[in-house]
């Protein structure tokens, strides 16, 4: 508590103004409980950037902690760049403070003779992105904390291909910043270095995105379509592609479609989570829609409900819309008989093998690489060799192409209306080609589980579950032999039968990852932005035909919640 409080009291100092020198000093004088939460540790870049709660505090988003990080950007660029005029392009989500913060980095940036381009209002994510590349600049910003509740905010780094920083810059970066005090940020902007940028953007982004999103299909202005923006900021451009790709029939979810950085009509503006949806999926009931289509507040995630064999909506999951994804794209890429076997799709450790399974079936490699778009787009930086068809993960995010080189629920949200377009044209529908896909292949299930354990304590207890899988691991799981234990930390793959290891060659990571010799795959993986630890389930099977699905995907769900028993979560 020496250390905390000593921490707390450098925030006194004449480096920080005095509105956060008061706040600071009231924490210390009411001995609050927080005090140790805000000064514990300093908050890091994690595997989607640097979050936290917006407040004073080494383990806050703050002025500070924003700008320090934005001062050791700024002298890396320099030393990487030394005699290069450098540009950084800037955007920010709905949140409350994201306008504001969005403004200090600029200001810090511009400070070190650093021309930025700032975005003039919110933008999509998959904009900032897409406008690294557009603008020709050597490193790119988001502030946005993704789904995570208001309270939240965070600090996204792009590199020059458009991805976010991955090794070794990501290290070197942050070595840079924690080499700085906080006395040695500059906030003194040179207005004259700052452009605003906006619609030109805009209209580059949806002619990229059309490009690379539509296909020879029929049937588009019969599709009916509802789309929530969660009031975040896919309302900029998502209702205005679809208008542009010939969608006629959008129904908007209205009372979403205010940008609000309170998310007042939802307990999280996630749309992994079903209540999320639900004001959509009610609208599309009413109006019988095929398809709903809602988005995270960034708009880097999708999610997507479409309607049952029984007609009922149903909300599908990331590994599924992933799965349809991808089958789709390389499907195109072989009716224009463009695959060679120089062509590649992108997935993760922890998301459905049925992307591999697709994959193979039409000669077409599938690269895993760690959770995170940003190990998708290292990918495509470290084979410029070969053609990159589209990317996913689990956790609702997808890449059409390589325009962009981040997850994008704009075109993603485009494929997905293109899929269930073609399909009603062909008197079927999306949830019948998952199936047909399922037949082809294998029917696979899966779920989530997050543990949220907050502050130092829960950080331990996560530390602890690790330590224990690892020292301690499972030998059977639901009657079958763990054949394959991953550990993605040491970068091993042992055979637990056999006792035989060999060495993985992905980057390190604290991931755990069982096999079974039945196909059921376990991953358990600390988060890198949120104090939870998540556990993976994936089961599978074949399905004979499709009237077989409710029967075989009981007995899935049935296997899923036995492990879970088992392994007491």
């Amino acid at each position: 508590m020496k250390e905390i409080l000593n921490n707390a009291k450098q925030w006194l100092s004449d480096a920080f103004d005095s509105e956060t020198q008061q706040e600071i000093q009231q924490l210390i004088d009411a001995n609050a409980e927080d005090l140790a939460d805000r000064f514990y540790k300093n908050l890091e870049f994690g595997t989607g950037g640097m979050r936290g709660i917006v407040g004073a505090g080494t383990n806050r988003i703050n002025k500070y902690t924003l700008g320090k990080a934005t001062q050791g950007l700024s002298n890396y660029l320099h030393k990487t760049y030394p005699n290069k005029a450098l540009k950084v392009a800037i955007g920010y989500d709905c949140r409350h403070d994201s306008e504001w913060l969005a403004k200090v980095v600029a200001n810090v940036l511009s400070a070190n003779n650093i021309h930025v381009f700032l975005f003039e209002d919110m933008r999509p994510t998959p904009e900032l992105s897409f406008a690294v590349n557009y603008l020709g600049c050597d490193a790119g910003i988001v502030l946005t904390a993704s789904h995570n509740p208001p309270e939240y905010n965070g600090y996204k780094v792009y590199w020059n291909d458009g991805g976010q920083i991955v090794p070794p810059q990501d290290t070197e970066i942050i070595d840079e910043v924690n080499s700085l005090d906080f006395s040695e940020i500059n906030f003194n902007a040179k207005e004259e270095l700052i452009t605003s940028i906006g619609s030109e953007i805009d209209e580059a982004f949806w002619k990229a995105s059309l490009a690379n999103g539509t296909f020879d299909i029929k049937g588009r202005e019969d599709l009916k379509i509802v789309f929530t923006s969660l009031h975040g900021t896919s309302i900029k451009l998502i209702p205005e592609v679809l208008k542009r790709a010939g969608y006629t029939q959008v129904h908007i979810v209205e009372e979403q479609a205010i940008p609000d950085g309170d998310f007042s009509t939802v307990e999280s503006p996630n749309p992994e989570e079903p209540a999320a949806l639900k004001m959509a999926v009610d609208l599309a009931n009413k109006i019988d829609a095929d398809i709903v289509l809602g988005t995270d507040p960034d708009s880097d995630r999708i999610g997507i409900a479409v309607r049952d064999i029984e007609g009922n909506m149903t909300l599908l999951n990331g590994n599924q819309t992933m799965s349809m994804m991808t089958d789709f794209l390389i499907n195109d890429w072989k009716k224009q008989g463009k695959l060679n076997g120089k062509q590649f799709v992108g997935s993760t450790i922890v998301s459905t093998n049925l992307v591999n399974e697709i994959a193979d079936s039409y000669g077409v490699e599938t690269k895993v690489g760690l959770t995170g778009f940003k190990w998708i787009a290292k990918m495509i930086k470290d084979h410029p060799e070969l053609d990159f068809i589209g990317g996913g993960e689990e956790s609702f995010g997808y890449m059409v192409g390589d325009f962009v080189r981040d997850k994008d629920a704009v075109t993603s949200a485009l494929l997905a209306c293109e899929i269930a377009a073609d399909a009603k044209a062909n008197n079927s529908s999306f949830y019948k080609e998952l199936l047909n896909l399922y037949t082809r292949h294998h029917l696979y299930k899966e779920h989530l589980i997050s543990l949220v354990k907050k502050g130092m304590d829960g950080a331990q207890q996560i530390k602890q579950m690790m330590v224990d899988l690892r020292n301690n691991p499972f030998t059977e799981i639901d009657g079958s032999k763990v054949e394959f234990l991953y550990d993605y930390q040491s970068s091993t793959r042992k055979n637990l039968i056999t006792g035989e290891e060999i060495t993985i060659d992905i980057p390190k990571s604290n991931v755990l990852i069982y096999h079974t010799e039945d196909g059921t795959k376990i991953a358990a993986r600390p988060s890198g932005t949120e104090p939870k630890i998540k556990f993976y389930f994936s089961v599978k099977t074949k399905l004979n035909t499709i009237n077989e699905i409710a029967e075989v995907e009981n007995d899935l769900d049935a296997k899923i919640q036995r492990i879970i028993k088992e392994l007491n979560l």
